[in-house]
């Protein structure tokens, strides 16, 4: 028996995947603390880096240069990602409040939220502005408005820095792209006042010469859909508002019961609140101490005191440190095109060797998230069985059904079962429940468990919860009852309890959406979290099977593959974390109302681990048919083509490869019919199999007619 590893014991939680955290966690997955559970939330995959906005704007940085990828971040730091955005902190129950899932227990957290220039209290701002923070939904805005052709007009809310950069960097990139512009930029005071007066003065001249009209000492009373209306009267007009006008904290601050200043979290020298176990970071704290201003500097240099203290909190051993903040610092103003600003203690320099300057420092630190360090791996034994390296692979062992026995293995092994004796039990061959007959009911019964695959017990739930339940309607059945079967890393009884809550509170909601309940189960601990749950379905007609597929049918497919290809890249650090919570949105898709629209199928299965060849094949097997796909026909997930372009695999594909003879095409996209499924969609054989597409696309399902069922050859796959 090999000996255990260290039990988890103690849950850190980071909320806001700002740029202090960001680097926390750079730092964690180089030094992680045993037996410490690390989560990250944040409301996207990515976190833009504020320092190259202003360049991104002016069209110097592709949109995908802005960002810092969490997810890929947080699989190097060995934490899980919550993709939602924290709206309340329960320091009596020490947990935190995510919108749509169960609530997230801490025993350490820390807050690194950023700030919003959003302006409630200004009419006809939330419908006809947005506001420069947070950037990643501005830098999208502005993506789609620079795209346009045409005159274009603009106007920015709040004469400070922030203000002028975008302003700049504005008209610049709508000029450089033959668009005629007005670039209208309008402080209720004296613009550029925190500036020293040799630095505001080299900036408003940048302003002029990129034609950019300020309007100081000017109230506004209004947005509108057409743009501004000022206190006297004097209208702005504008087909673009943002505004950049002082940085206000996230409101749920508020409830938190956190001493605050400003509405801010006040901290102290070692960056606690008032309760030493929330710590806070960057532009959503307020030094108590040392005030300072907000600024990027700050939350950097913050990382290193944050990251040693939350570990000697979380370990109960040492002194926190202070962190003491600089008096100044260089500020690095851009200035639309490429040339920037230099200012520090009342000395500015600018030109082309300052944003030199500044692009560099900017890159170097995007870089360290970029290209993240290569952790060793621990070397295998010696001596060793024989064979030993070979089985191990020379990549990590997927998870959920890209870990699945291989279809040859488990084939033979099922057949030296003998054929059941009882006479209400109906083993139907390759499908994957089993008829049950009780009285005059027609039951279903089927069983799936799933090796997880992302560290978020409530998204690997759901999924678990969603595949399970792919066998039930896949046979046309109606869900009934579940027992779940659930092994737990080893941890402590208290985050034992957490994470059994949070996997039952997420399965049940899918359970009971689909009208079945979780009725028991068992659960035990292990090496590393698995999932799994037994169902029973009714059947009020008979079961849909594999057999029954007619020469004619349509093929349907209710999901688009890939998201085995994008897990392994996901493990190996390879894919975008844009690519994942696509795939990990689409595995949490429940097919209950895809099922009932293909209620009138002749044949169905749903498309797991063998992959879309593996269970067309059983179909055709099964009802002795040969199909026909049409490869540009499948709908792949986002990413799915890239990275199977480089040659990314599950490990399971070679298994699933060897299984299906006789097809034989090569090329990226035919490699994707043996991806292994987890979640997958619903493939049925089906007749006007376009109408039943439309409907399903009416409900979001990005299904497809993917070929149909072509002749009388048992089991061969032809791609046309």
């Amino acid at each position: 028996m090999k000996p255990p590893s260290l039990p988890l014991t103690r849950d850190l939680v980071l909320i806001g995947g700002g740029h202090t955290h960001a680097l926390v966690l750079r730092m964690w997955g180089m030094d992680p603390l045993p037996g410490a559970r690390v989560t990250v939330i944040n409301p996207g995959p990515t976190a833009p880096y504020s320092g190259m906005l202003p360049g991104f704007v002016a069209g110097h940085y592709s949109r995908e240069a802005l960002d810092i990828d969490l997810v890929r971040l947080a699989r190097f730091a060995g934490a899980r990602v919550v993709l939602g955005a924290a709206e309340g902190i329960d320091l009596a129950a020490r947990q935190i409040h995510v919108a749509g899932r169960p609530p997230i227990g801490f025993d350490v957290a820390s807050v690194d939220i950023g700030i919003t220039s959003a302006m409630p209290d200004l009419p006809g701002f939330a419908d006809h502005a947005i506001p420069a923070k947070p950037l990643g939904a501005f830098a999208s805005a502005w993506a789609t408005f620079r795209a346009r052709s045409g005159p274009a007009s603009v106007a920015v809310i709040g004469g400070g820095v922030a203000g002028a950069e975008l302003a700049a960097a504005m008209a610049f990139s709508l000029r450089t792209r033959g668009r005629a512009a007005e670039v209208h930029l309008i402080d209720r005071n004296t613009a550029l006042s925190a500036l020293r007066p040799q630095a505001a003065a080299r900036l408003r001249g940048a302003l002029t010469a990129q034609g950019v009209t300020l309007h100081e000492h000017a109230s506004i009373a209004e947005v509108t859909a057409t743009g501004l209306t000022l206190d006297n009267g004097h209208r702005i007009a504008a087909d673009f508002v943002t505004g950049a006008a002082g940085a206000r904290p996230y409101g749920w601050l508020r409830e938190t019961g956190l001493a605050l200043q400003d509405g801010f979290i006040a901290v102290s020298p070692t960056l606690q609140s008032a309760d030493p176990d929330v710590f806070a970071a960057g532009d959503c704290a307020h030094l108590t101490q040392s005030p300072r201003p907000k600024a990027g500097v700050y939350a950097v240099r913050e990382a290193p005191i944050l990251f040693d203290n939350l570990r000697k909190r979380l370990s109960g051993e040492g002194s926190p440190r202070r962190y003491r903040p600089q008096k100044d610092y260089l500020k690095l103003i851009s200035l639309g095109e490429k040339s920037a600003l230099g200012d520090r203690f009342g000395l500015a320099l600018s030109g082309p060797l300052m944003w030199r300057w500044k692009d560099r420092i900017d890159r170097r630190f995007m870089a360290k998230f970029q290209a993240l360090p290569q952790m060793p791996q621990p070397p295998l034994p010696v001596p060793r069985a024989a064979g030993s390296a070979e089985a191990l692979g020379d990549k990590p062992m997927c998870g959920g059904c890209g870990a699945k026995v291989g279809r040859d293995a488990l084939s033979a092994a099922l057949s030296h079962l003998p054929a059941p004796q009882r006479s209400d039990v109906t083993v139907l061959p390759g499908d994957d429940a089993a008829l049950l007959h009780t009285g005059g009911t027609r039951q279903v019964l089927t069983t799936d468990h799933l090796r997880a695959f992302t560290a978020d017990p409530v998204v690997m739930a759901s999924i678990a919860a969603v595949h399970a339940l792919g066998d039930i309607w896949a046979m046309g059945a109606a869900p009934q009852a579940a027992t779940a079967s659930l092994t737990l890393p080893r941890m402590s009884e208290a985050l034992a309890e957490r994470t059994l809550t949070e996997i039952l509170t997420a399965s049940s909601a899918i359970f009971r959406g689909a009208g079945a309940e979780i009725v028991g189960g068992h659960s035990s601990m292990g090496d590393e979290l698995t999932i799994g749950f037994t169902i029973t379905g009714l059947c009020e007609a008979a079961p849909i099977t594999l057999a029954g597929a007619q020469e004619g049918d349509d093929l349907v497919l209710t999901k688009p593959l890939g998201s085995g290809v994008i897990m392994a890249a996901e493990m190996a650090g390879e894919a975008s974390g844009d690519w994942v919570a696509e795939a990990l949105t689409s595995m949490t898709r429940p097919q209950g109302d895809a099922a009932a629209l293909l209620s009138g199928a002749h044949a169905m299965t749903d498309v797991t681990g063998f992959g879309l060849a593996g269970h067309l094949h059983g179909i055709c097997l099964a009802s002795g048919k040969s199909a026909e796909l049409v490869l540009d026909a499948i709908p792949l997930l986002p990413g799915a083509e890239e990275l199977a372009e480089k040659g990314i695999r599950s490990t399971l594909y070679p298994k699933n490869r060897a299984a299906v003879p006789g097809l034989s095409a090569e090329s990226p996209r035919a490699d994707l019919l043996f991806d292994p499924q987890t979640a997958g969609g619903l493939l049925a054989a089906i007749p006007d199999g376009a109408a039943r597409v439309a409907e399903l696309r009416a409900l979001g399902f990005g299904a497809a007619v993917i070929g149909r069922i072509s002749g009388d050859w048992p089991g061969h796959i032809s791609i046309v």
